[in-house]
This record gives C-alpha cells, sequence and structure tokens, in this order.
C-alpha cells in the first residue's frame, strides 16, 4: 500500500512537469510566481476582510467644520456622517471590493455582503434626503447636486469597468460635498436641511421594512415556516381544525454568512447615521420625548458590532449546543426595529 502511494505522488509530479514544460528553468519559475501569488493573495485577503472601525460623528463633524472654516449647522452631521460612510466605502483597505475580478477580492464575498449592506443604508438615506430632507414641501424644488448625489450611489454596485463603480460612488460624494458646501456657507446659504418630524417618520417608515426583512432573513438560518404557506392551510369552515403549518423555509448553509455580513454592514452604517441624527433632529427628538428611543436604537446597534471572536458564523440550532451568530444578530436588529416603532409612534403625535 505505502508503494502505491508513493506511485501515484510520483506520477503526479511528472504530470505537473510536463505541464510546465518538464523539468525546464521557465516551467519551474511559473509554478513559482504562481505559488509566490497565491500565498501572498491568502495573506493580503485576511488583511482586506477586517471591518472598518466605528468612528465618532461628533469628532468627525468637528474636524470637518475646522478645516471648512464654517458652522456645524443643521444637517451638518448628517451630511458628512454620509460623506464618511461613502469614503470609508471605498477608502478602507483593499478599496471597494465587491466589484473586483481578480484574487483575492475576488475570493471575499463577507466583506462584499458587508459593502453592500453599507450601501442600501446609504442608498436610502441619499433618497431620503433628495425626496424630503432637503425640501419644504411636496411642491418644493429638489436641491440639484442631491438631484445628482442620489443616482450615483444606486449605480451598479459591481461595475468594474467603463465605468467603474467607483468612479460613480466618487460622484455622488462630490456632489454631497458641494451640497454641504452650500448647506453650510455663511454668506447666502441656498442648500436647505429641514430637521422635522415628518421628514424623519418617512425615512423611519423605510428603514423599518429594512431592517424588518434583514431579521426575518437572519432568523432563516434555522429554519421556520412560511407565513403565507400557513395562512393559505386554515380551514376557514372548520375554526377548530388543527392548522396546518406551511412548508419550512432555510437558509442555504452556502448564504449563512452573506446574510449575516449584509446585516452588520447595515448595522454599522445605521449606527452612524442614528448618531447624527441624534445631533440634527435634537430639538424635534426633545419635542417628541423620543431622545430615549434614540439612545436605545443605538445601543442595540452597538451590539451588533461585537467582536468577532469566531473564524466562522456559527449556525447552531437556536437551543444547541453551538452558538447561532445569526440569531443573535437578529435579536438586536429586532430590538432595534422596535424601538423604531416607538420613535415613529412619538414623532406622529401632535
Amino acid at each position: 500500500m505505502p508503494g502505491k502511494f508513493r506511485q501515484f505522488f510520483r506520477d503526479r509530479k511528472e504530470d505537473v512537469q510536463d505541464y510546465a514544460g518538464g523539468s525546464g528553468v521557465i516551467g519551474r519559475f511559473v509554478i513559482a510566481v504562481l505559488v509566490v501569488y497565491l500565498l501572498a493573495a491568502i495573506v493580503i485577503g485576511i488583511y482586506w476582510s477586517g471591518e472598518p472601525d466605528t468612528f465618532s460623528v461628533r469628532e468627525n463633524t468637528r474636524s470637518v467644520a475646522n478645516t471648512m472654516e464654517r458652522e456645524p449647522v443643521t444637517g451638518f452631521a448628517t451630511t458628512t456622517t454620509m460623506i464618511r460612510i461613502a469614503e470609508t466605502l471605498l477608502d478602507k483597505p483593499g478599496g471597494y471590493i465587491s466589484n473586483d475580478i481578480f484574487p483575492p477580492g475576488l475570493w471575499l464575498d463577507n466583506i462584499a455582503n458587508w459593502e453592500y449592506g453599507v450601501l442600501v443604508q446609504l442608498r436610502d438615506l441619499s433618497r431620503a434626503m433628495r425626496r424630503d430632507i432637503a425640501r419644504s414641501q411636496s411642491q418644493s424644488a429638489e436641491d440639484p447636486d442631491l438631484v445628482v448625489a442620489e443616482p450615483q450611489f444606486h449605480f451598479d454596485s459591481q461595475s468594474w469597468a467603463i465605468p467603474s463603480t467607483e468612479s460613480e460612488y466618487r460622484r455622488g460624494i462630490s456632489a454631497l460635498k458641494r451640497y454641504l458646501n452650500r448647506l453650510s456657507a455663511p454668506e447666502q446659504a441656498d442648500a436647505q436641511f429641514f430637521a422635522r418630524a415628518d421628514n424623519l417618520n418617512s425615512w423611519l417608515a423605510d428603514l423599518e421594512t429594512r431592517l424588518g426583512s434583514l431579521s426575518r432573513n437572519l432568523g432563516e438560518s434555522v429554519g421556520k415556516a412560511s407565513v403565507s404557506d400557513a395562512v393559505a392551510n386554515v380551514n376557514e369552515d372548520n375554526p377548530l381544525a388543527e392548522e396546518t403549518g406551511g412548508v419550512e423555509v432555510q437558509t442555504p448553509w452556502t448564504r449563512i454568512d452573506d446574510v449575516f455580513y449584509e446585516a452588520r454592514g447595515s448595522a454599522w452604517a445605521l449606527l452612524h447615521i442614528f448618531r447624527a441624527i441624534e445631533v440634527d433632529f435634537r430639538k424635534v427628538l426633545q419635542d417628541k420625548n423620543a431622545m430615549a428611543s434614540v439612545k436605545q436604537i443605538i445601543i442595540e446597534l452597538e451590539g451588533t458590532q461585537g467582536q468577532m471572536w469566531s473564524p466562522v458564523i456559527l449556525n447552531g440550532s437556536g437551543f444547541g449546543v453551538l452558538a447561532n451568530h445569526s440569531l443573535t444578530m437578529a435579536a438586536y436588529l429586532s430590538r432595534a426595529n422596535a424601538a423604531i416603532s416607538d420613535m415613529r409612534d412619538l414623532l406622529s403625535r401632535g
């Protein structure tokens, strides 16, 4: 038996030598280069897979205001935070990875899903800024720079070239910077930011559905019955009949980590956005007694950014021996969503 193993590996060695041109110098050089490239890609990939740290919204706002020599007017914190989030997406280690076509970026699906989660929140807020927050009423004109910024962030997230995703997103960042400059202009600001309860409530309504969907997807890591199927199977003629459960829906094991990191990226972006809202909407939040809800949302979102000690996303069965990271993330997001629901109720009151 040992002789057969030695013969097997000897044959494989000969196959590789034949493929690379025998024992020639060029063949050996090509193999060496490929091995070094793959090893370097693995090491670099580990570094690129690290998620960016959170940053202080207040310190970032003060720093940008001092650099521009402007007063941080209402809306300054939210706009600078959007810019910082977008720049982090493009300038973190490895840059923007979702559209990479070569290793190691091609292999890094976790950080790519993290990027998509951040991008979704950036898109939703830019749409809310253009549609509601920067307009006094429904008949008001849209801000010209936000008209540019919003569709730029909706550009294809996986376009490699002609044009590249990065170039289109940087155009969106430039438009936000122009809006910020006009918003804080001391002589005559011709940009507006209306920190009203109805504007904030409109964005929160969209966010509530986003978080609900994320929580549902995370919960499906352990499988659960489909609500639509369960309702369809109810016997309307006999209310005492036993209800028949729906078909079980479960996330494929190959996508468990994808769903988790998308949720983690969304929570990272939302954590900074709510810290900015706490600054710019402070007056309306205090008037509506909604400041406690914002604080609670921030606390729950901070919980989603805890250090990951496991090298893989564990998917234990709810009450099993192993942890289930998806259900832990879902718990934080569900509590944040409950606080958002309370916050919307407070904002809608007179």
